[in-house]
């Protein structure tokens, strides 16, 4: 079984490594790390990850995957990954992600018409493109299955391996990695922290959340999906 996991500047490792975590317990699994060269990747914090295949050297993926982060945002338009994307799926048996992962496979028109989920604060985008967006941590939808953010990889994954396998296997992974969460605060979304941190985290993104939803509509214009952008919006 062929897991093709997408590699690109800029995103967040955790979207990466948590499913990463889970799928290299699997048995009769081949990982393969698609970026467009073979030059090492540095996620949005600093760290070096090294990609085992380029795009155009890449296996058939029986699960596709996409990991989120800021560098999302230049994917949108990245005619080459998006055809990377586009074809991979046509043959897959799962189109996955984390976070906004599920933004760039929307940009490439393989969300519209699936209930999707995607980081908190840029869930709404996925409307965009003829997708349901869903506030649930892991949104299976026939052969589409997105996880929220950052942390919701590790639930992802844990989900896509009971549907590959059953629910026994997903179990004996999760007790193996000891995955059993008990955060130190209730704050980690919005709708238990406090009302006043939401607004807060909100502002302090605003710069980028904007220019997601700038990318958002541009893309979804390219598919025929919405008006063209406001150049001023």
């Amino acid at each position: 079984m062929n897991i093709v996991m997408l590699l690109y500047p800029r995103l967040t490792q955790l979207d990466l490594t948590g499913p990463f975590e889970v799928f290299a317990r699997l048995p009769d699994v081949t990982i393969i790390l698609a970026g467009k060269s073979l030059d090492p990747v540095t996620d949005s914090g600093g760290l070096r990850l090294l990609p085992t295949h380029t795009l155009a050297d890449a296996p058939q993926a029986d699960i596709l995957f996409v990991p989120g982060g800021p560098g999302q945002l230049d994917l949108m338009d990245d005619a080459e990954v998006l055809d990377f994307l586009r074809a991979q799926a046509a043959g897959a048996r799962y189109v996955t992600s984390v976070c906004t992962g599920s933004l760039v496979l929307a940009a490439a028109g393989l969300l519209t018409g699936y209930r999707a989920t995607c980081h908190w604060m840029s869930l709404e985008q996925l409307s965009l493109f003829g997708c349901t967006p869903s506030e649930d941590r892991v949104v299976v939808d026939r052969n589409r299955v997105t996880g929220g953010g950052v942390t919701s990889g590790i639930d992802f994954a844990l989900h896509l391996t009971a549907l590959l396998f059953d629910q026994d296997r997903a179990e004996r992974t999760q007790l193996s990695m000891e995955y059993n969460p008990a955060p130190p605060f209730n704050t980690g979304h919005p709708n238990s922290a406090d009302p006043a941190m939401v607004e807060a985290m909100r502002t302090r993104a605003a710069g980028l959340q904007e220019k997601r939803w700038v990318a958002a509509r541009a893309a979804a214009a390219r598919l025929g999906l919405t008006a063209p952008p406001d150049k001023n919006s």
